[in-house]
């Protein structure tokens, strides 16, 4: 028996099926204890994902910036959810550790050596997506809109005085610091805690799932699935993919879309280059072994045939 071969398991169906069941109660007590934990910082972690909005309230002149809540049950279920995320976030090496233990017996030890880092690619990958949507993304879509509707506000009430209905002094000092006038409707943003923290828990999601394009691709290059060709050459369709993708799991705002796209689609070029290097290797172990056989030699065969 090689080493290559896949290691000895006599065990039935019934035990396959207990060490299943035993691997999904480790990992939901893991999910649960995690849940709990982030449970009682929820609050912390929730004024955490709200700074972009905070911080673009306050560079807009707002120097006490206030978040509501309409219904008595809203930010406890406001705290659940984001319990559940970042649970889900603080389980995840045990629920993979777990993954791993069950199918690790199955599997070559050459598909060990493969898949594994792989395995520890995809969480340090989706963490950079989620840090660089926090970090870069959100605050910038908040100053958008917020700024937006700021100067939409204040471009309306110095309409009058353009076209010399009133005079500018007048629009001036009726002005006030969320840029409403002294007449009609003042209109000023009272952001709901929920639905702004639906905006940044959907982008770090989007994100970080986005995040993890090349370790699927390198994956499927890996298995022989894709080439690298075959990706350079389709190259215009993946613009139309990503951009589909971008409309569809990030907010109905063009500036998130296109931010998303520009970070995504270098990705998709560095899993390019990730494949190549792949069966640059795969090649030169073939021909070590005298199994390559080049595509000029097989097109001059089937033309002699």
């Amino acid at each position: 028996m090689t080493k290559d071969e896949i290691e000895d398991s006599s065990a039935p169906l019934v035990e396959h099926l207990a060490e299943l069941r035993n691997r999904l109660i480790w990992s939901a007590v893991a999910f649960i204890v995690a849940m709990v934990l982030c449970f009682v910082v929820a609050d912390p972690i929730l004024r955490f994902l709200l700074r972009p909005i905070e911080e673009a309230m306050r560079a807009l002149g707002n120097p006490n910036p206030v978040m509501q809540y309409t219904a008595p049950q809203e930010y406890f279920f406001t705290l659940v959810r984001i319990s559940m995320v970042g649970g889900l976030a603080l389980s995840f090496p045990v629920i993979g550790y777990q993954l791993w233990r069950f199918i690790a017996p199955g599997l070559y030890r050459s598909e060990k050596a493969a898949f594994l880092p792989f395995l520890i690619a995809s969480p340090v990958l989706f963490m950079i997506g989620a840090t660089f949507s926090h970090y870069v993304v959100t605050p910038l879509a908040m100053n958008f809109f917020l700024g937006f509707a700021d100067a939409s506000s204040v471009l309306t009430g110095l309409i009058p005085a353009l076209v010399g209905e009133v005079p500018a002094d007048a629009i001036s000092e009726a002005v006030t610091d969320t840029g409403s006038t002294s007449e009609g409707i003042s209109i000023v943003f009272q952001g709901k805690v929920n639905e702004t923290l639906d905006v940044s828990l959907k982008l770090i999601i989007a994100f970080g799932l986005c995040f993890q394009l090349p370790v699927l691709l390198t994956l499927m290059g890996k298995a022989g699935l894709i080439s690298s060709k075959g990706l350079a050459g389709m190259r215009k369709y993946a613009v139309v993919m990503i951009l589909i993708v971008a409309a569809l799991v990030t907010p109905p705002d063009v500036m998130s879309q296109m931010i998303l796209f520009f970070a995504v689609y270098p990705l998709y070029e560095v899993s390019i280059f990730l494949i190549r290097r792949i069966e640059t290797k795969r090649e030169a172990e073939l021909r070590a072994q005298g199994l390559w056989e080049d595509e000029d030699d097989d097109t001059e065969e089937e033309k002699t045939a």
